[in-house]
């Protein structure tokens, strides 16, 4: 069994952790918060180890357990400097002699507007967030990377993200759910168990390259609302037009609607042998709302 280096033990990474942790013979992961590092060490004392990482300097341990490492999974964003994990424990990880594989977390977004249009892992990238630009930029540090230490690097390239605690049943429920209509626009997405096997498939098959993790049917915004409200017995939010709802948005949010691509999935399959579970939002929705929503996210 291997060791694991997690930078970054968000919702997608502790969803990694929940479902693959066993295969590892010692984890270890980064949190920000200090309370959180002492209720993760509290409760999961010999199987994972958190430590604090600000995204500016390592301690010690941290350099410690890059050296060790037999599998890196990266899932922080690059900052207005660089890439954070590299610029603090960069000589860690040059010198890291039993590294053999590196997962990065990137964004579908790093292909920008495409007015529709499909998209796979061949098209140019073209970003035009200042967020996508940056993930593009951390994605070719990586590749740098593993090109001058002959380790392979896989880029994930994910799509809108949902699981529990996190979708279109729980927005329903806290009464927060907006059905935006924006004719012609389409999002892909897929559900954080999804993403798991990639990363799982990807370690373990020590790929290296661009794969995007999304699901089989882009589709348009409103329609997960709908499909979870007739799940739950009641009626789906209204209608808003963009035009009215995009006042009101974040210039994050209000980024993503200016952008809309359909993405190609078949690589993640045939190169990395994975199946989805959920292919579309209807069954990712169907298995959580049969789940009945028992935790906010799956415990590592």
């Amino acid at each position: 069994m291997s060791n694991l280096v997690c930078f970054g033990l968000g919702y997608s990474a502790e969803h990694f952790v929940g479902l693959y942790g066993d295969g590892f013979a010692r984890i270890v992961a980064t949190v920000r918060g200090a309370e959180r590092a002492a209720w993760l060490n509290a409760r999961l004392a010999g199987r994972l180890k958190a430590l604090l990482f600000d995204g500016h300097s390592a301690s010690p341990e941290l350099v410690h357990a890059v050296s060790e490492a037999d599998a890196a999974l990266i899932s922080i964003p690059q900052d207005e400097t660089g890439d954070p994990v590299l610029r603090a424990c960069g000589q860690a990880f040059e010198r890291a002699q039993r590294l053999h594989a590196v997962v990065y977390l990137s964004t579908v977004g790093v292909y920008g507007d495409r007015s529709g249009g499909w998209v796979d892992e061949n098209s140019p990238p073209l970003p035009t967030s200042e967020r996508s630009r940056k993930r593009l930029a951390a994605e070719q540090v990586w590749q740098d990377f593993g090109r001058r230490r002959g380790i392979p690097v896989a880029i994930l390239r994910l799509a809108g993200i949902y699981g529990p605690g996190r979708n279109a049943l729980t927005q329903i429920a806290r009464g927060d759910a907006r059905r935006i209509v924006k004719p012609g626009q389409v999002f892909n997405r897929i559900h954080v168990d999804d993403i798991a096997q990639a990363i799982d498939a990807a370690l373990a098959r020590k790929a290296s390259g661009i794969f995007n993790v999304a699901d089989d049917e882009p589709s348009p915004p409103g329609d997960p609302l709908v499909f979870a409200a007739q799940l739950l017995g009641t009626k789906p939010p209204p209608e808003v037009a963009y035009e009215d709802a995009a006042p009101k948005m974040s210039p994050l949010a209000k980024s993503f609607w200016q952008e809309c691509r359909r993405v190609n999935n078949d690589k993640l399959k045939r190169a990395l042998g994975v199946t989805l579970r959920y292919p579309t939002y209807r069954e990712g929705l169907r298995a959580l709302f049969e789940e009945r929503e028992t935790a906010p996210t799956r415990e590592v």
